[in-house]
């Protein structure tokens, strides 16, 4: 089997939930749908009538595992559902989420984007005092919380849970007659609000990762869930708590460089505008003479954009993306060279020859992908090639909910852009300065997490890289009981 390479971060998944639509499974695949970008190892919906609780899961993209004669079966005007992409725990239909649980009270459904950084403690404590987890994920651990509570009311059970984590997480929760959407206290994970209006004036409610996933169902965007932020969905209409201790905001910053689609407005901001700003702030940063401005395919066009723009060089499609890759089980018996990148971009040879060419992407995490295509560029005839990336160089692994390798594995970590201008074999090597960057989501500069750049974690990490090595370890089969 060959991996087809990727030299990006990774998300780790997408969450939805509908309330009161008479086709919420329906609005649910459409989110995620629209969503598919955040996650495509599995995908889930689970739904409610208001009586009973039903819920289809399975591994792959959203549109393969969702037929007509599935969705007719998530029957319902409440639903939540997941993309998944997994950083803590196997990668298995045991993992896929939704996750629900049966409590002597009622029924709980849950999707989580996130990492939690005191999983593996919250799991020891609950396995030794009785609790038996089928899954590998730090998300079920959140369930058994929630099933222990003594709290009468389902808000307050949710809200004791809720106050024993730490790390990040964007959720949604839904129970027989309610639905919950959860953003922590620090705002890591993105989670919007959005509304739908019917024909008589009846409202639906929605709650999604991204505001694409609204656009596709014609909702309207009505605001973003507020770091810290509890919004309870139920017969009562839409209530609000801020059951946290206030803490200073920090959102992930690499949505706005990588992770959202484009065309979604999140953090205040629209990622597309985002990503030109940065493009444009590179150029004045680190400016060259050169013939052609030439994205990575799409990770870095929107920053080409900007980065041409501001510096007066043209942009051309230099290099196409097949879209319709993801891995092959076939590899030629006589080794083509480079294989896994060949199979996703190739160079439009006759726009290339004999130039100098600026090569714009949005990061460099391990390098190995960067390299093949500096030398596919410069074996299509390329005059010279000038790396320029629109964020910081990587120095740090993520904690937060972004698959990222670990500190050894990232190069910026231990070689200096010279190092690893050398390395890429390009004649010069860019990165956007840390000012550069925050300058362009301005005015609110200081709520974004940029721990990846400076190694400065809003939360203490020493233990969370060896509880995320330890999810990813888990045998399902020791905890299924």
């Amino acid at each position: 089997m060959i991996e087809i390479l990727d030299d990006h971060p990774r998300e780790e998944c997408a969450v939805t939930g509908i309330y009161g639509h008479p086709e919420a499974a329906n609005m649910a695949y459409l989110n995620l749908y629209a969503l598919q970008h955040r996650g495509q190892e599995s995908s889930g919906i689970t739904t409610s009538n208001g009586k009973k609780i039903h819920s289809e899961v399975g591994m792959g993209l959203v549109s393969d595992i969702f037929n007509k004669d599935r969705l007719s079966r998530l029957q319902g005007h409440i639903a939540i559902g997941h993309n998944r992409y997994s950083t803590a725990g196997h990668s298995n239909i045991e993992n896929a989420q939704p996750l629900t649980v049966v409590t002597a009270n009622q029924t709980i459904s849950l999707a989580h984007n996130g990492n939690l950084i005191n999983g593996i403690e919250l799991r020891n404590d609950l396995e030794k005092n009785g609790s038996i987890f089928r899954t590998t994920t730090d998300s079920e651990a959140i369930l058994h919380l929630i099933a222990k509570s003594k709290e009468e009311e389902i808000e307050n059970s949710i809200i004791e849970a809720l106050r024993m984590l730490k790390g990040a997480f964007a959720l949604t929760i839904m129970t027989h007659d309610k639905l919950f959407g959860i953003r922590d206290p620090n705002g890591f994970r993105p989670l919007v609000l959005g509304k739908v209006t019917g024909s008589k004036g009846e409202i639906a409610w929605v709650m999604c990762s991204e505001t694409c996933a609204l656009d596709l169902m014609d909702a309207e965007f009505v605001r973003e869930v507020e770091p810290g932020e509890m919004v309870v969905i139920g017969k009562n209409g839409l209530e609000s708590y801020k059951p946290f201790p206030k803490t200073s905001v920090t959102q992930c910053i690499f949505e706005f460089i990588y992770f959202a689609r484009p065309d979604s407005f999140l953090f205040g901001h629209n990622a597309y505008t985002i990503r030109k700003q940065l493009g444009a702030e590179l150029a004045k940063e680190s400016g060259i003479d050169a013939d052609l401005v030439v994205p990575v395919p799409d990770s870095g066009l929107a920053a080409a954009l900007g980065y041409s723009n501001e510096s007066g060089i043209p942009l051309e499609m230099g290099l196409v993306r097949n879209h319709y890759v993801g891995r092959t089980f076939i590899e030629p018996q006589q080794s083509i060279r480079h294989f896994g990148v060949k199979i996703k971009l190739n160079p439009i040879k006759n726009y290339l020859v004999g130039k100098k060419v600026v090569v714009i992407d949005d990061s460099i995490v391990r390098g190995t992908t960067s390299n093949k295509i500096v030398e596919m560029i410069r074996t299509a005839g390329a005059k010279e090639v000038h790396m320029k990336i629109s964020s910081p160089p990587i120095t740090n692994p993520c904690f937060f909910g972004i698959d990222m390798p670990s500190k050894k594995e990232l190069i910026a970590s231990t070689k200096s852009p010279d190092q690893i201008k050398d390395i890429l074999e390009v004649d010069s090597l860019s990165y956007l300065s840390i000012e550069g960057l925050l300058k362009c989501v301005s005015p609110n500069e200081d709520e974004y997490c940029i721990a990846c750049f400076n190694g400065e974690y809003p939360i203490p990490v020493e233990q969370a890289q060896n509880q995320l090595n330890l999810f990813k370890n888990l045998s399902i089969s020791e905890h299924r009981g």
